[in-house]
């Protein structure tokens, strides 16, 4: 509709608006124009010159962000220790402060036979009563009311998380006392117990050095990695006077990195594990814990002396060479609750590595 066409309407509709008591009339020949000549009539839609609000071309960010209902955990190293040494075995329970095991060694001798012949010692028997001593150690969680909601926004379940937090700090501890038991107590550990046989050197190797790698490159070639394990599983065949031979079943344990080295290949396409299998069918070979490597700042639960190989025979006349002990796993206390938190605490105890027969292990130092 054009100007022309709008006025023609409006004229249309001026008795009917007059009838409402809408009149134009003047006493002017012509309609009076408030506007001056020249100027447009029609509407303005121009915008304000300024805002009233901050600028803004977009909505909160958290509104696009999408939060995974999974949750990703830190990932630590193995706690291996009690599968190395072959079990993990409770004995008795945290009230215990001292664990006897009864040894019974039969003595005496025989003698040419004679009649009247009775100048011979009799048959006897040497019992004693080796002890260990349990350690107790415990860790504490926190959590509070406002805490938990807030965590909960982010899809953490707070309490669980910290429970988890707290069992995995008990069980790492307990998995170093297996290793090296608790200074100051009767209390040793898989690598360091003081009845465990000298430590073996590793032979020289063609590029120089006892070490199978330097760095992460493995230098010793597989005939020498080879020799070294059959040398430390011959010191073990022999502190036990033929009871474990190469066909016993037996756990190889070593550093991470060490364990590479079993896949050393030869120019004949044979590696070291292919070796180890047709001479040892009953030697576990995934035996690792970082526990076996040496001592650095990555690694601060190393060994001064460098890389540690271990062999373990798993039993000797049909009795368990070591087991993992433990008084208590985990018990835990009942939660305090305090004005707007709560508190709970835990406790496990620890016999470390309980080692029967010391001659069924074999260690050699600077792999």
């Amino acid at each position: 509709m054009n100007a022309q066409e709008a006025r023609a309407l409006f004229e249309q509709h001026r008795p009917m608006l007059e009838s409402k008591g809408i009149s134009w009339h003047t006493d002017e020949a012509r309609p009076i124009a408030y506007l001056p000549e020249g100027m447009s009539w029609q509407m303005a839609m121009d915008a304000l010159p300024t805002l009233a609000s901050n600028p803004n071309a977009g909505i909160p960010a958290m509104l696009t962000t999408y939060i995974d209902p999974k949750v990703f955990r830190a990932v630590f190293a193995a706690l291996a220790i009690a599968d190395i040494a072959g079990a993990e075995r409770k004995i008795g329970d945290w009230a215990e402060q001292t664990y006897i095991a009864p040894w019974v060694e039969p003595t005496g001798e025989t003698t040419a036979y004679g009649d009247y012949n009775d100048g011979v010692t009799p048959s006897d028997i040497n019992s004693t009563w080796p002890n260990w001593q349990q350690f107790l150690f415990q860790g504490t969680i926190d959590y509070g009311d406002l805490e938990i909601e807030r965590m909960a926004r982010g899809r953490i379940n707070a309490v669980t998380e910290k429970q988890e937090s707290r069992a995995r700090n008990l069980n790492t501890f307990m998995n170093t006392a297996y290793a090296f038991g608790v200074a100051g107590l009767q209390n040793y550990g898989l690598t360091n117990d003081p009845l465990l046989s000298a430590s073996l050197t590793p032979a020289t190797k063609a590029y120089g050095g006892t070490a199978w790698q330097v760095g992460n490159v493995t230098r010793a070639t597989p005939n020498e990695i080879f020799t070294d394990i059959q040398t430390l599983i011959t010191l073990v065949v022999s502190q036990t006077q033929g009871r474990a031979n190469m066909n016993s079943k037996m756990t190889l344990a070593v550093g991470p990195v060490s364990h590479m080295a079993i896949t050393q290949t030869n120019s004949f396409g044979v590696n070291v594990s292919d070796l180890l299998k047709k001479n040892f069918p009953n030697l576990e070979l995934n035996g690792m814990a970082p526990q076996y490597s040496a001592l650095s700042s990555i690694n601060p639960q190393g060994i001064a002396a460098g890389n540690l190989m271990q062999v373990i025979v798993h039993e000797i006349e049909g009795q368990e060479t070591c087991f993992a002990g433990f008084g208590e796993k985990l018990r835990t206390f009942p939660v305090i609750r305090g004005m707007s938190s709560y508190r709970q605490k835990a406790v496990s105890g620890t016999w470390g590595t309980i080692i029967r027969f010391p001659a069924g292990i074999g260690s050699m130092v600077g792999i």
